[in-house]
């Protein structure tokens, strides 16, 4: 059976990246896969938390935020200072962030400072925790690349880049980057992350009441590994190329990104 876009199954959606979306941040960008679109941005601020004065702990501090925009989703999604709380889904996808982050990141070379991932959904369609992966490695190495420019900082504390990519059973077959329609019918759901020497960050993957073989798993492990390397030339090129892009007119990416499917 066909998947709901048409893509083989070894395939991506559209991935783009649009940088400088959020100005006020050291580094930012829009990351689009299909029809998800998450602005990633990365502020960097000097001082670090309490408790690493006080243990006198070296080096820097990195943290992530995520959150859904109340429109990001079909049916409304409250804010989670209206509940009094953050959810635990948006609870976990942050730790996530800040882990994969962590993971190529040498902190000792920041200084004394904090780093903050926010990464906020404006438009869910699947796949939201991997793409704010995938776009927070790109703010953050133009944050780097911004404070090296401007000679805060002497030795580029990005080891590696990381990034992210979904894979599941849909209809019997393991298929790559799952949407929305997708990822609500699929029997195994698994989110991969790796860095660019192909070693993993983490790997999440569970059966919806559902088994899933061996056989299966290598298959999605195979089709992320293809996937995610794919995705780290498109991120070389948004880093490279956001020190000569303007500041993004959204004026001019509504025409670009065209009426969404779902």
């Amino acid at each position: 059976m066909p998947r709901p876009d048409d893509r083989t199954n070894d395939q991506l959606r559209k991935i783009s990246f649009h940088p400088n979306v959020a100005p006020n941040a050291t580094g930012s960008t829009l990351v689009c896969f299909g029809d998800t679109r998450v602005i990633c941005s990365a502020t960097i601020e000097d001082g670090v938390p309490g408790w690493m004065r006080y243990q006198k702990v070296s080096g820097g501090w990195l943290t992530a935020e995520y959150s859904m925009l109340p429109y990001s989703t079909h049916d409304r999604k409250s804010r989670d200072i209206s509940r009094g709380k953050l959810d635990g889904r948006s609870s976990e996808i942050q730790r996530l962030i800040g882990r994969s982050m962590r993971a190529v990141v040498d902190l000792q070379k920041i200084g004394q400072r904090t780093l903050w991932i926010d990464c906020d959904v404006l438009q869910a369609d699947g796949g939201t925790r991997t793409a704010s992966i995938t776009g927070a490695c790109v703010a953050v190495a133009i944050a780097f690349n911004r404070l090296m420019a401007e000679g805060k900082i002497k030795e580029f504390p990005l080891k590696k880049l990381v990034a992210a990519v979904s894979a599941g059973v849909y209809q019997d077959t393991p298929v790559l980057d799952l949407n929305y329609l997708e990822d609500k019918a699929a029997t195994v759901d698994f989110n991969i992350v790796m860095t660019e020497s192909l070693e993993y960050v983490e790997v999440q993957g569970a059966g919806e009441e559902a088994v899933f073989t061996k056989a299966q798993m290598d298959a999605m492990l195979e089709l992320s590994t293809k996937g995610i390397s794919e995705i780290f030339s498109m991120q070389k090129m948004a880093i490279l190329s956001a020190d000569k892009a303007e500041p993004v007119d959204f004026a001019s990416l509504v025409g670009a990104f065209g009426k969404p499917k779902h």
